[in-house]
This record gives C-alpha cells, structure tokens and sequence, in this order.
C-alpha cells in the first residue's frame, strides 16, 4: 500500500482526498517510480476542476515528478532498478508515492541535478527548450517578446534568452513582475497594465517589431501578439491562459505581413525517448553550468496539496512550488 492524492468528483481543493491506494504491478513496457518530490502545476487545477477531463473517477492527479525507479515491466531494458529518473508528461497520478507510467515518459536524471530540482523544472523547462530551441531556433543577437515573463515558463525563458544573447522584451502585470523578469535576464519589460504593448515594442525594435513572439496568453493577446510579429515573421501561440483564441480568420495574417502561427505542445515535440533525453539533457546541462536557475518558492507535504493548490491559484506563490512525498 500507499499513500496519494485522488479527487472523486470535481470542484476546488476541497475535493482532493489523501488516500491509501495499491500501486499497479508494472506492465512489460511500464516502469514504478518511488516519488521524492512532485511538481505542482497550474494544468493540475484544470484536471480537478473538470476544465480538463480525466480518464475516469476516481483520478489521481499530476504529471510531473521525480525519484527512484523502484520495478520495471519485463520488455523495460533501458531502466532498471535505482536508476534516479524524473517525468514531466503524464499519465495523470504523479500526486503519490508511488506512480506507474510508461517507460517512454522517463528521462534518465544526472547526478548533478536534485531530485527537487527536477520535479520543479521539468515541465516548465521542457517547454522553454522546445519553445526556443525547436519551434524558432534562436541563434542569438534576435529581439523577441515573450508573454506573462515574470510567469513559471516565463522566469525560464527569461534566463535562457540571456544565455544565448537573445534580447527578450517580457509583458508583466506590475512594478514588481517587471523588476523580477529583469532579473532573471529580460532585456526590457512592458508593464501592459498602463503601457501600450504594441507602440512600446516599436519603440524598442526601431519599427523592426519581433521575428516572433511567444504568446501563451491566448485569447486576450492574440490581436496584440499579431500587431508585434515582423513581416513573414512566427507567432508561438502556445497556452491559453485567458481562454483559447476561436474564429481565426486566416487573412488576417496576409493583412499583418504574411505572418505565420503554429500551435505547439510539449508531446508534440516530446514525441519519442530519444527527444524527450534529449531536450531533457540540454535543459539539466543549462541548470548545472548555472546558466538557469531553479527558485523553489514553496514546499509542502504530499497530504497539503490542497493547500498548495489554493495557494497557486490565488497567485501566492513564487518560483515552483514542489509536493514531498
């Protein structure tokens, strides 16, 4: 037996349960982690409330985490038993001691890199390397603008922009969000609460606007984002913060300069092992040459996990925030 948290029904925090539960015998191609520390992110709260539907109830809960291979399935050859490794992309029921997940989902975990370490950056940082490496391979010298940069992939990209002598111009919310985006490597903030975003990155482009912009804002920025992408230049729409951007009208891109827009996923590019090491490999090798750094703003015990949900949605948090089994 085990202990993990699992929601019968949906609703807010309060349906969370911290439940005993029989880990599954690891399938021929499934490997069974023993948690040291799990990642708390905001598409948990999404599963909960039934915005995301899961599989089935009861559900439990997660995607995000890292450990010790405790089992393999018998066709499992390239883990084996205390192998430290770490996950970002699911099944549901990472919120556990022990969690059941195919073997294709795994990344092998340097030595350099800590367990808490991993469960805080997996997925934020996944999603900045393919975002900045795979979907428009930045070279350096390029200014970009980057969506909500004082945000959990935001503060990452901030940081990994700097490293490759991108200047990256961050939109933020306040006073505050600007002067943390700074820090973490932004060249400049648009603080669009009193500033014009568009006006503000023609000021700063010299009329250049951006070869692309990294939008995962979604509805509320869609029209914003278009006005700031140079001619035949990308839009990165890649999240849906404010709800999802509908009725596209395509022309509008040949109105705007014969602009192009994708809509990328981490699966679809964490689409086999061999990519999911290898983007996994960069992000670790940036963090352990200090050229990222992982803030863990918050801790918490596997059973508080409505409260550190509550406190996440309620924007109370800083950096990741991490769920200890």
């Amino acid at each position: 037996m085990a202990k993990r948290i699992q929601f019968s029904r949906h609703g807010g925090p309060e349906v969370l349960e911290f439940v005993d539960y029989q880990p599954a015998v690891p399938g021929p191609h499934e490997v069974r982690v023993q948690n040291r520390a799990i990642g708390l992110n905001f598409i948990d709260t999404y599963f909960r409330s039934g915005l995301y539907p899961p599989p089935a109830l009861p559900s439990g809960l997660g995607t995000e985490g890292a450990g010790i291979v405790e089992a393999v399935g018998a066709a499992v050859s390239q883990f084996q038993v205390g192998d430290r490794v770490a996950y970002a992309t699911g099944p549901l029921g990472a919120y556990s001691e022990l969690h059941v997940l195919p073997a294709s989902k795994l990344v092998k975990l340097p030595d350099a890199i800590s367990f808490e370490q991993a469960a805080a950056v997996m997925l934020k940082g996944l999603t900045v390397q393919y975002l900045l490496r795979q979907t428009f391979a930045l070279k350096g010298g390029e200014t970009i603008l980057f969506h909500a940069a004082a945000g959990g992939v935001g503060s990452f990209a901030c940081q990994w922009a700097k490293a490759l002598g991108v200047k990256l111009i961050g939109t933020v919310s306040s006073t505050a969000k600007a002067e943390k985006a700074m820090a973490q490597g932004a060249w400049a903030t648009i603080n669009y609460s009193h500033e014009n975003v568009v006006e503000r990155v023609l000021e700063l482009t010299d009329g250049q606007k951006c070869p692309v912009v990294y939008d995962g804002v979604g509805k509320d920025t869609w029209e914003t984002s278009l006005d700031c992408v140079a001619p035949r230049g990308l839009l990165v729409s890649f999240g849906n913060a404010s709800g999802a951007v509908t009725g596209v009208n395509l022309g509008i891109l040949a109105q705007k300069g014969s602009l192009y827009v994708t809509r990328p996923t981490l699966a679809g590019y964490a689409d086999t092992p061999e990519h999911l090491q290898g983007m996994a490999d960069e992000l670790f090798g940036m963090i352990a040459s200090g050229q990222l750094q992982v803030e863990i703003g918050q801790r918490h015990t596997l059973a508080d996990a409505a409260a550190a949900q509550t406190a996440l949605s309620a924007r109370q948090t800083t950096g990741s925030t991490i769920l200890l089994p």
